[in-house]
């Protein structure tokens, strides 16, 4: 019987030969970010790779994830940025989500936050996971694929 292991692929070397065939040529600089690999695109048309409101950028995303994992179930999610665009774009969202968290401690209403897609959502989660003062919820969109995000007050509950 011959076992079973596929070859793990090299996400870099992976994303440079999915994006040569589309037409495009670029560097990739990884890094690690928050314990997630994160590959950063240099190109001479970052538009183009990044797409309206990030599209294109996600969808890159998800194809290179789903070819890593199909590959070996085993692999680390990986995150593309190209020039930086994501982590700016990160920043304000954890920005958004501070500062309408403020709101709801300072008001007591429920806030909601635009609708957006899985990624910034978990961008979201995580950023005020640790709040003691604030919970979040995702609740979807009719007719989207988006989902928006409910902050409001934390119930107190007891520590039985």
């Amino acid at each position: 019987m011959s076992s079973d292991t596929k070859t793990p692929q090299d996400p870099k070397a992976t994303l440079q030969t999915l994006l040569g065939h589309l037409g495009f040529e670029v560097s990739v600089q990884e890094q690690m970010v928050e314990e997630q690999l994160m590959l950063d695109i240099q190109s001479d048309d970052p538009g183009r790779l990044i797409g309206r409101q990030g599209q294109t950028l996600g969808d890159l995303q998800y194809l290179l994830n789903r070819i890593l994992f199909r590959g070996d179930d085993r692999t680390p999610k990986v995150m593309l940025d190209v020039g930086g665009y994501r982590q700016q774009a990160r920043e304000q969202l954890i920005k958004r989500a501070h500062d309408a968290a403020e709101k709801v401690r300072r008001f007591g209403d429920i806030i909601e936050l635009e609708p957006m897609n899985a990624f910034d959502r978990r961008i979201v989660h995580q950023c005020l996971k640790e709040d003691p003062d604030i919970e979040t919820h995702s609740v979807e969109v009719e007719g989207s694929d988006k989902k928006v995000i409910l902050l409001r007050p934390r119930r107190n509950v007891s520590n039985n």
